[in-house]
């Protein structure tokens, strides 16, 4: 470890030991890259997302406060009507007409059975297939939900109620961008069968399967938005961070300290993912034209270039922006730039830069190619210094 990042690290330390910290400073050096050591990345995104308060007296009482209502979460939406649930003292009652699974009302608990399940069954497609180029997804958690998984309870996993329901899923694919795929050719293709993924032992549980857990739990909350297709490659960062602690007390909460980062994160990027929103202000459209209104002023002949090839923002820049960039780099990368996403109070303008600076680092290919060529260099993006790209980024910003 070379002496420049032992100073990094006590930086961070310093400002994080102080009673009440110092947002301004814990920003500055978070944009710079967050060390991963003694689980600082960790705590400063937590606080970077507002999920902990400045105040570190309060972080106790607001953990402890925050993972409980998670349980409760767990308690109330995973769970089948009619089962019999004797450790929280409910007994099965005889199933009458309102509690019958062929009963169409709207408002029978069968119903929103069935109609979670359809949102499951595409939740359960896109995290068995997260950050394929890794195997920790599919790995077992050290700290699976006993709540679920104890045998004295009747709770269902929702990886069973996946087996056993008939739904198709292919009546339920919401693909929000509106083209057939959103991967990344970075990404190695995933299993294209569940039967290829390792069985794991009972009372285990794969770190897919939290992740799928926290965003069946977030759909159940918002059900205006529910789960659309890319929440999954923005919660997996998340989760992966939080999951890799090195300090094994914050380790053990990961699954609801996600949730809670991620709710506050989609908060800031929900409209994103909103189709009726596209051409509202806030919607992707306008993003997306931001990019190349920002490329004109800092680079008229690229702009006018991309324009004369017909290249619009939506063939690449919807993907780059929904997803934050998460497809397009190795998790480590994705992870680097967050660092600088999250540090940044204008987070989301910022990313419009970077968007911004990847493209002109590739001005020169771009500038020789044509249709096809360019569109496989915004497709497959050919720079994997990321530090590169967020310091040109920052002279954009610097240079407004």
């Amino acid at each position: 470890m070379s002496s420049l990042h032992k100073s990094r690290i006590a930086d961070f330390q310093d400002v994080l030991k102080e009673p009440s910290i110092a947002l301004e400073k814990l920003r500055e050096l978070s944009f710079s890259g967050i060390p991963c050591e003694g689980g600082l990345r960790c705590l400063c995104w937590k606080i970077l997302l507002n999920y902990l308060p400045l105040e570190r007296a309060s972080w106790t009482s607001i953990l402890a406060k925050q993972r409980e209502l998670y349980s409760q979460f767990l308690r109330e939406m995973i769970i089948q009507p009619g089962i019999a649930k004797a450790n929280m003292g409910v007994s099965r009652e005889d199933v009458t007409f309102e509690d019958h699974p062929l009963n169409p009302s709207p408002d029978s608990r069968w119903n929103t059975y069935f109609k979670d399940n359809e949102v499951l069954l595409q939740i359960d497609k896109d995290v068995r297939r997260l950050c394929p180029d890794i195997s920790f997804f599919q790995r077992a958690t050290e700290y699976p939900c006993l709540l679920i998984l104890d045998p004295q309870n009747e709770f269902e996993t929702l990886r069973k109620r996946v087996e056993q329901t008939t739904l198709k899923s292919q009546t339920v694919a919401r693909n929000r961008s509106g083209v057939t795929n959103m991967s990344s050719p970075h990404k190695n293709p995933a299993p294209s069968s569940l039967n290829e993924y390792e069985v794991l032992p009972n009372g285990c549980e794969a770190h897919w399967e939290v992740v799928e857990r926290i965003l069946f739990i977030y759909a159940k909350l918002n059900p205006g938005i529910a789960y659309v297709q890319g929440m999954n490659e923005i919660v997996g960062p998340l989760y992966y961070t939080f999951a890799t602690d090195p300090n094994s007390e914050w380790k053990e909460h990961a699954e609801a300290d996600t949730f809670f980062c991620f709710t506050n994160l989609m908060a800031e990027i929900r409209d994103n993912f909103i189709k009726s929103l596209d051409d509202s202000q806030c919607g992707i459209t306008y993003k997306m034209e931001k990019v190349y209104s920002t490329l004109k002023d800092k680079d008229v002949e690229l702009y006018l270039k991309l324009q004369e090839q017909n290249i619009k923002p939506q063939f690449f820049a919807f993907r780059w922006l929904t997803l934050l960039l998460s497809q397009e780099f190795l998790l480590p990368d994705v992870i680097r730039i967050w660092d600088s996403l999250f540090a940044d109070d204008n987070r989301f303008d910022f990313l419009l830069l970077v968007c911004c600076a990847m493209l002109i680092l590739i001005r020169e290919q771009l500038l020789e190619g044509d249709f096809t060529v360019n569109m496989r260099l915004l497709q497959d993006y050919p720079i994997t210094d990321v530090c590169q790209i967020l310091q040109k980024a920052k002279e954009l910003q610097d240079s407004k």
